[in-house]
């Protein structure tokens, strides 16, 4: 295998996790500006946390049926444009209703990014280093969520400290008066450059076999692998197609029903873990631990660096360790971090350096767990022929648990205040023991047409 070229093809499609994560996570800085400039309602800030889900379900939706007809790299780069429109809107819009739809068309963009990104990235990997490069895209994502903070906090000491009276005009609106635009506008650049970049990746090979077009996943193939690992790999791949029988029913089918369970199991389990309600809402609970924003802002940055530090770890045990002993071991270590955490507020007790200490260890563990592992899975588990299909309706369910508990939380805070929030998060990490010991098969390094095979036979 080349290696250098399907690193780089790797990394540029990580670019859409790269995006998704800083979309994710530019929302937090802007919540309280945006809920005290409109006067929005706990329903209406919840609503305009989620509203980019509900974009994302949207799109993953439909990105599953499209690449499946019109290839990967076609929608990934729609994805792109998404992206870039949602971005600019959000910068110059008028109103909170223009907010809220510029921030559901970066959700469809989100939505297909998510979803086609590992799966591109798992259809050109060979199999001893799939997970590594598939766990690239989890990487981007921490990344992007890292820079996400960075720039918010870069943004709103801008506009509070004394350069804030160079920006007159237009663009001491955006910058100064409502720091939150430029906050959002920033993912335009991000966006421009993941564009770019998509017209210089090939189709996936994979997908032209299904649709029959052998010579150029051939072509495209050699230049990855040469001419007698692409001859082996299109044979292969031929051969479960012919065993795939049943158009998009065959999700439905014997053991491809069980890949289709698992994978929307560990897809809600990723997130009933609660990490978005600390993406999300983590300078809201940082304030009640007694921080200001500037100071809530700086703690999303130090999350932001551990998150991504861990997934290095990820990166670097994913295909020696093997995905279940990584899963096994990040949520054990979730659920003590979530029940800690819940005494420590629970016993007022929440000021002191422990509370930070335990959401860095929940955010390390789902780090080298949850985080990489699921999309790394999902990647890697459904059959050539409906694989777009079949990973758009388990990611449908990342992201309904996503916006469930974007909508979710604000409530939950109010209602069982922060110590039963993070003890309800636990209550729902404990069902991921059974789902990886007695469902999920180990992965690493099986080739995607033997893990096929592996379903076919049960």
């Amino acid at each position: 295998m080349k290696t250098t070229s399907v690193t780089r093809l790797a990394i540029i499609a990580s670019l859409g996790g790269f995006l998704f994560g800083f979309d994710t996570a530019v929302i937090s800085g802007t919540i309280n500006l945006v809920v005290n400039q409109y006067n929005l309602s706990t329903v209406l800030e919840g609503w305009y946390v989620s509203s980019a889900l509900v974009g994302t379900i949207l799109g993953v939706a439909v990105a599953g049926w499209l690449s499946d007809r019109f290839g990967r790299k076609e929608v990934l780069l729609l994805s792109g444009v998404l992206f870039g429109v949602s971005a600019i809107g959000c910068m110059v819009a008028f109103g909170f209703t223009d907010l809220v739809i510029y921030r559901l068309l970066g959700g469809i963009g989100v939505g297909t990014a998510s979803m086609l990104s590992p799966l591109y990235i798992s259809e050109i990997a060979p199999a001893a280093r799939r997970g590594r490069l598939v766990a690239l895209y989890q990487f981007a994502i921490t990344i992007g969520i890292l820079v996400a903070y960075f720039t918010n906090a870069l943004w709103l000491n801008l506009a509070t400290g004394e350069g804030a009276a160079n920006f007159p005009g237009l663009a001491g609106k955006i910058v100064v008066s409502e720091p939150w635009r430029i906050m959002l506008g920033t993912e335009t650049i991000p966006a421009l450059v993941f564009f770019l970049l998509l017209f210089g990746v090939p189709q996936s090979p994979r997908w032209l076999v299904s649709r029959g077009r052998q010579p150029e996943a051939k072509t495209i193939l050699i230049g990855l692998a040469g001419e007698s690992e692409a001859d082996r790999e299109i044979a292969d791949i031929e051969r479960n197609l012919k065993a795939e029988a049943g158009g998009w029913r065959l999700a439905f089918a014997s053991g491809f029903k069980v890949a289709l369970v698992l994978g929307i199991l560990l897809a809600l389990l990723s997130q009933f873990s609660g990490i978005n309600a600390i993406i999300y809402f983590g300078p809201r609970i940082m304030e009640q631990a007694g921080l200001n924003l500037g100071e809530a802002l700086g703690g999303q940055v130090i999350i932001g660096v551990v998150n991504v530090l861990f997934t290095v770890l990820a990166l670097w045990k994913i295909d020696t360790l093997g995905r279940r002993p990584l899963l096994l071991f990040g949520v054990t270590g979730i659920i003590i971090s979530l029940v800690t955490v819940g005494i420590l507020f629970y016993n007022d007790t929440s000021q002191s350096w422990l509370l930070m200490v335990f959401i860095l260890l929940f955010i390390a563990c789902f780090a080298f767990s949850y985080g990489p592992v699921v999309w790394v899975v999902l990647a890697e588990i459904y059959p050539t022929r409906i694989r777009g299909f079949a990973m758009s309706i388990a990611t449908i369910f990342v992201w309904i648990g996503t916006a469930f508990v974007g909508q979710m939380t604000p409530w939950l805070l109010e209602s069982i205040e922060a110590h039963g929030t993070f003890w309800f998060f636990a209550g729902c990490t404990l069902p991921a023991y059974y789902v990886v010991i007695k469902v999920m098969p180990e992965t690493r390094g099986k080739t995607l047409e033997e893990i096929e095979r592996y379903w076919l036979e049960k």
